[in-house]
């Protein structure tokens, strides 16, 4: 499908999504699995090999199947798309730590680098957790990264569940611990608190079985200490995105003000917190307008 030229568009086409399921794989994508320093770790990619890389990462309790309808209308515009699960996570379960020790920045940051070197640059996505890794691969590796978009990712620094709305007040109590916060998240997802399609739910629902719970405990406790990298990414000279949903677990005036603090491009859609998967047309006209924003390196 080629991607909308207009935001009235791709605002339509996203108003009539059409049911999918979840658990299968875009048609033209190919499975592989990626030795990362965690472990084998399940990716897909779509698209043609000789287009620019880009590279979608899911967050915590996510997939690759996260992306599956934004990553084949990338590909339609002729990049050529990759994702994987993070460690601990789904097809990636069995990567990672063996106990509940061990889940650290570094461990996602060391696999997100590994992925990236194992091909040309790429125009880098990290989705909520996955955000604050990419942010930390920008500091550490910029040579890697064309350009980021920040999708969903906290807006904050340090303990950034409590800039979140109506439960945010909780964190400053001591029972507030990282398996408190995950538990929430697994919560939201069994009880389908956020709305999701029938299919999705269902799919979300039989993921979670996947999951390695000490690992959503591990990436839950590491968002609550989240390193403070603005003046990092704003210096970096990376073309940046930070894309958000009206309804998401942080307010819209905080993405809007941690967009101006990194220096970058900010779009808020009428959804909550997974644009990927309810304004997918949207959110891929926006990354594809910041990538044509980069020059093409000289033939």
């Amino acid at each position: 499908m080629s991607l909308p030229l207009t935001a009235e568009h791709a605002y339509g086409l996203d108003e009539d999504l059409p049911e999918i399921d979840w658990a299968k794989a875009p048609e033209g994508t190919r499975a592989f699995r990626f030795a990362a320093p965690s472990g084998a770790l399940a990716a897909w990619e779509i698209g043609d090999p000789s287009g620019e890389r880009v590279v979608l990462v899911p967050g915590a309790t996510g997939s690759k199947e996260d992306f599956a309808l934004l990553a084949p209308i990338l590909a339609g515009q002729g990049y050529f798309v990759q994702s994987y699960d993070l460690a601990g996570q789904y097809e990636s379960a069995e990567a990672g730590p063996a106990g509940a020790e061990g889940w650290t920045y570094d461990l996602f940051e060391s696999d997100m680098i590994a992925f990236l070197e194992s091909g040309a640059p790429a125009h880098l996505l990290g989705f909520s957790f996955a955000g604050i890794v990419a942010e930390l691969v920008v500091r550490d590796r910029p040579d890697l990264v064309k350009t980021l978009t920040l999708l969903a990712s906290p807006p904050l620094a340090g303990q950034v569940f409590r800039g979140v709305k109506i439960l945010g007040w909780l964190t400053r109590f001591w029972f507030y611990t990282a398996r408190v916060g995950a538990a929430a998240m697994i919560w939201n997802v069994r009880t389908n608190f956020s709305k999701v399609t029938p299919e999705r739910f269902a799919f979300a629902n039989a993921r979670l079985a996947h999951h390695r719970r000490e690992s959503i405990d591990g990436m839950v406790g590491l968002m609550m200490q989240a390193p403070d990298l603005r003046a990092e990414l704003r210096a970096s000279g990376i073309p940046l995105l930070v894309v958000a949903g009206e309804r998401d677990l942080w307010r819209p005036r905080r993405y809007r003000r941690f967009a101006r603090e990194i220096g970058a491009e900010v779009a808020i859609y009428a959804t909550g917190h997974s644009p990927c998967e309810t304004t997918p047309h949207q959110l891929a006209l926006d990354m594809v307008q910041l990538f044509r924003r980069v020059q093409q390196p000289a033939a």
